[in-house]
C-alpha cells in the first residue's frame, strides 16, 4: 500500500470510529479481498456488549470518487429500505460521508462468504435465482424508488473485437442492441447481482444465501436486465450452459421474463456485450477470490461463446 493509500485508509478508519456506539473502538482492521469498485475492510469492534464486526465501503478509484455522491447515497437509501424486507438479508447502514477523503460507508457485517468454486455451484445458481426473485418482489413507495436504469454499453460504443473468429457474431449482436428497448414492467433492481455480490452459508443441502451486498447500483428496471447480468457473470465463471440455465432457473423459482425471444434476447445482449471485448475487468476480483484459472483469454472466449448462443437460441 503506498503512503497515499496508507493515509486514505486511516481518515477512513478514523471517521468509521466516529459513527460507533460511544465507548466503542475499533480493535482491528482487515482488508477484504474481491472488491472492484471499492476498497472493502472489516473492522472488529469491541463494546460493552461484547466484540462484533462491521463493513467500511471506501471509493478510491477516480470515477467512483468522483461520482460518490450519487451512489454512496443511493446505496444507504436502499439499505434503509431493506430494513423491512425479510426475504432480502441486506446489511444495515451505520453512517455514510459521500464528501470524505475517501468517501465511505459504514454498515454492519453480514454472515457468510463468496463462493466462486465450481464445487455445489449448481446448488448455488438455484438459490442465487430465488433470492433473486425476492429482490424483484420489494415493493417500495414511489418516493423511495431507486433511479431508472442506465444502459452500460451501446451499438454506438461497441467495436467488432479485433481478432475475433467470429466478426458475423458480434455485427449482429451490436446491431440488436441498436433498436430501442422492448417495452418493459417496472420492478426493483438490484443492477449488479451476480456471485460475487452475494454471500452463502452452510454446505450440501445446507447451503443458504446468507446476505446480498453491493447496492450503489441498484435500479428501476426490467428484470430480465438484472437476470441478464447474473447470467453473464455465471458464463464467465462456470461457463456458458450455466450462464443460458440461469434464465431457466429464475423462471422456475417463479419469475416470469419477457415473453417474446427478442426482447429478451435485446436485455441479455445488453448486459453481455457491456463486458465486451475480453471481459478482462471481472478477472481480477475473482482471481483474488481463488479462481486464478479465469485467465484474460479463457473469459474471452466464454463470452464471445456465451454472445454467439444467445444469439442461436433466442434470434
Amino acid at each position: 500500500m503506498g503512503n497515499a493509500e496508507a493515509v486514505g485508509a486511516e481518515a477512513a478508519v478514523a471517521w468509521a470510529r466516529e459513527m460507533l456506539p460511544a465507548g466503542d473502538r475499533v480493535v482491528g482492521v482487515e482488508r477484504l479481498r474481491g472488491g472492484w469498485t471499492s476498497e472493502m475492510r472489516r473492522l472488529e469492534v469491541r463494546g460493552a456488549s461484547g466484540s462484533y464486526g462491521v463493513v467500511l465501503r471506501s471509493f478510491v478509484k477516480e470515477f467512483y470518487v468522483r461520482h460518490a455522491a450519487g451512489l454512496l447515497r443511493r446505496e444507504a437509501d436502499v439499505l434503509r429500505l431493506l430494513e423491512a424486507e425479510a426475504g432480502v438479508p441486506a446489511a444495515r447502514c451505520l453512517g455514510v460521508e459521500p464528501a470524505g477523503e475517501p468517501p465511505s460507508l459504514l454498515m454492519t457485517l453480514l454472515p457468510g462468504s463468496v463462493r466462486l468454486d465450481e464445487a455445489g455451484s449448481e446448488r448455488r445458481a438455484e438459490l442465487l435465482a430465488r433470492q433473486l426473485l425476492a429482490i424483484h418482489e420489494v415493493r417500495p413507495p414511489a418516493a423511495e424508488r431507486p433511479r431508472v436504469y442506465e444502459a452500460w454499453t451501446s451499438s454506438a460504443r461497441m467495436r467488432v473485437p479485433e481478432g475475433t473468429r467470429r466478426p458475423g457474431v458480434w455485427a449482429r449482436a451490436i446491431g440488436l442492441i441498436g433498436a430501442a428497448p422492448p417495452p418493459y414492467v417496472f420492478r426493483f433492481l438490484h443492477r449488479d447481482f451476480h456471485p460475487g455480490n452475494v454471500l452463502f452459508t452452510g454446505t450440501g443441502a445446507g447451503t443458504a444465501v446468507s446476505g446480498v451486498v453491493d447496492w450503489v447500483e441498484t435500479s428501476w428496471g426490467p428484470v430480465d436486465l438484472d437476470v441478464a447480468h447474473c447470467s453473464t457473470a455465471l458464463a464467465l465463471l462456470h461457463g456458458v450452459p450455466a450462464g443460458m440455465r440461469f434464465a431457466e432457473r429464475y423462471v422456475a423459482a417463479g419469475g416470469r421474463l419477457a415473453p417474446e425471444p427478442a426482447a429478451h434476447l435485446y436485455w441479455r445482449l445488453l448486459d453481455a456485450l457491456a463486458f465486451a471485448p475480453d471481459a478482462e475487468k471481472v478477472a481480477e476480483p475473482w482471481r483474488e477470490l481463488g479462481r486464478t484459472d479465469l485467465t484474460p483469454a479463457l473469459l474471452g472466449e466464454r463470452l464471445e461463446e456465451y454472445v454467439a448462443e444467445l444469439l442461436r437460441r433466442y434470434d
